[in-house]
């Protein structure tokens, strides 16, 4: 626990370093402005200027925190994710990873707007509905998803076993992927694709499993 702690530890620096200095020297420029330049200068001057550096302020701050998130995602991918014989997670990193920055900078941006007098109510109002509408879409897909990790956290089949399909069919376990799943047919060896929600909501036979118990 304690390398796996320390490699963490290392991937994070490594990404965030660069981030971080930058911050150090906003901050330094910051209390340098507040000390010698603001006091004097006029108050409307002061205002407008304030409003800018600290939107730079919270662009930093953003930045800092996608680069540690990539560099735990970074970490995962090749301590974890290479190891483990799905390739659920290896497909799931990056979605994960695009969702993380761009729920990152939806953030910042709506912290920001304020700053500048916009009313944000409206625009979350606006984001919630949009939000709903694609959900309602894109059911299926979420769904299907949300099916994919249950398989891989339940564990009804491998990759390699040998399973009855809901269908009826006997296969061969190939891919267990984010929302379909493949198999190789014994009969004529063929790929059937099988959405994973079908294969969530359906008795399995898992051949592999009861020859393991013998």
């Amino acid at each position: 626990m304690e390398r796996i702690s320390k490699k963490i530890s290392r991937e994070i620096i490594k990404k965030a370093f660069l981030p971080v200095v930058i911050f150090l020297l906003i901050i330094i420029l910051y209390l340098f402005y507040h000390l010698k330049i603001a006091p004097q200068i006029s108050i409307a001057l002061h205002q407008t200027l304030k409003k800018y550096l600290t939107t730079i302020l919270i662009t930093s701050v953003s930045f800092i925190i996608q680069r540690m998130f990539g560099g735990i995602f970074s970490w995962y991918k090749e301590n974890i994710a290479a190891k483990t014989t799905s390739r659920l997670d290896d497909e799931l990193i990056p979605f994960l990873r695009r969702f993380s920055k761009i729920l990152i900078w939806i953030i910042a941006l709506l912290i920001i707007l304020p700053i500048f007098g916009v009313n944000i109510s409206a625009l979350i109002a606006t984001l919630g509905v949009s939000s709903l509408a694609i959900a309602l879409a894109a059911q299926d897909t979420i769904a299907n998803i949300i099916a994919g990790f249950m398989i891989m956290v339940d564990r009804p089949f491998r990759l390699g076993d040998k399973i009855k399909l809901p269908s009826g069919e006997v296969v061969k376990v190939l891919d267990i992927g984010v929302r379909r799943s493949k198999f190789l047919s014994q009969d004529d060896n063929a790929i059937i694709i099988v959405p994973n929600l079908e294969l969530s909501k359906s008795k399995i036979i898992n051949y592999t499993y009861g020859q393991e118990r013998l």
